[in-house]
């Protein structure tokens, strides 16, 4: 049996032996990337893969080997789509806009977050992502386990503001309503002030967002 603990990435595209090739490993992603988006992670499957591509699942088992392949493929898929603006100087913005660039790709793939998260995987497409924010720290002290944890840090907040946004409304509600009730009690003042500042406008949510990006970047890299 084959060794699948190398990275997709390091394996050849599809099966030595047998038919001739008649799918590729981007066109699997594709299918992949469109099940996903309709019917999110759950719905990911051989199967339903395969049907979106109109074959059988056992013909995908010459490109990969599995789901987890899939999930790789799809999350290194969508960092093509982050943007990557010419860095400016300023190094705390040109972070956060990197933040912005993963932002906006969590929000068109709602299942994408959860995956940065829990089972974080690098392919080519991310590896471009990465090296763009090691130029950024270039110039900065600390060694590459500092710089990757950078890297590794956005990714996480930004895929936590990207769930937490999508959470927002009737479960905030909920929240509301019970910090009120506590706050009616007396017992906790702090959860009072709380209330009243989250009471005051502050401006969108992405003004929020990259402010509390800023705030906590400018930690990171002093």
């Amino acid at each position: 049996m084959a060794d699948y603990d190398e990275p997709i990435w390091l394996r050849p595209e599809r099966a030595a032996t047998g038919r001739p090739a008649v799918r590729s490993r981007p066109e699997i992603t594709a299918a992949a990337l469109a099940v996903a988006d309709r019917g999110g992670l759950d719905a990911v499957s051989m199967r339903n893969v395969a049907e979106e591509l109109g074959t059988g699942a056992a013909s995908l088992y010459r490109y990969v080997s599995g789901r987890d392949d899939l999930l790789d493929l799809m999350v290194d898929a969508t960092a093509a789509g982050v943007e990557l603006p010419q860095p400016t100087g300023d190094l705390v913005g040109d972070l956060v806009a990197v933040g912005e660039g993963l932002h906006g790709v969590m929000a068109r793939h709602e299942w994408l977050p959860e995956l940065v998260l829990t089972r974080p995987s690098l392919g080519p497409n991310g590896v471009a992502v990465l090296d763009h924010v090691l130029g950024l720290l270039a110039d900065r002290p600390g060694d590459g386990r500092a710089k990757l944890e950078v890297y590794a840090l956005l990714n996480a907040v930004v895929a936590t503001f990207a769930m937490n946004e999508r959470a927002a409304g009737i479960r905030a509600q909920h929240a509301a309503v019970y910090l009120g009730h506590v706050a009616a009690s007396g017992e906790h003042p702090r959860i009072a002030e709380l209330l009243g500042d989250l009471a005051v406008p502050t401006g969108s949510a992405e003004e929020r967002r990259t402010a509390a990006l800023a705030r906590l970047l400018s930690g990171l890299v002093g």
